[in-house]
């Protein structure tokens, strides 16, 4: 059974981060790619760490709910929180890193400040052997 609390908070969850739902009875496997991911990191929200890793945040979304989760991404690290993305997107890490760590065969290849960014640069790095 649900408590008037819990579902408070879905409530505000649903709102907060526009999470495209036809009620909080739905089942998450129902939702579209971009809103499973939404419902991911509201529940990473709920649990208040300070870091947050996310792996392919954007993969498989459309175009509008990618600039969504870009949006709530940023809020987030204006909040103090640490974010460390996993992307295969060079554009999507150039956009949105303020640092980007290379690695290739396990073993770190190179790291970048926002003023050294180039997808020339970072395929370097993550190719090195």
């Amino acid at each position: 059974m649900i408590t008037k609390k819990e579902k408070d908070i879905v409530n505000k969850m649903i709102q907060d981060i526009q999470i495209k739902v036809t009620g909080q009875e739905q089942i998450v496997n129902d939702l579209s790619g971009g809103n499973q991911q939404k419902v991911l990191i509201g529940k990473w929200l709920l649990s208040a760490k300070k870091i947050l890793i996310l792996d392919e945040p954007t993969r498989g979304v459309d175009v509008k709910t990618k600039a969504e989760i870009y949006s709530l991404i940023n809020e987030l690290a204006k909040k103090g929180l640490a974010i460390i993305m996993v992307s295969s997107e060079l554009p999507e890490l150039i956009n949105m890193s303020d640092r980007i760590v290379a690695f290739s065969s396990g073993y770190t290849t190179g790291e970048l400040s926002r003023n050294e960014f180039s997808q020339e640069r970072i395929m370097t790095m993550a190719t090195e052997r």
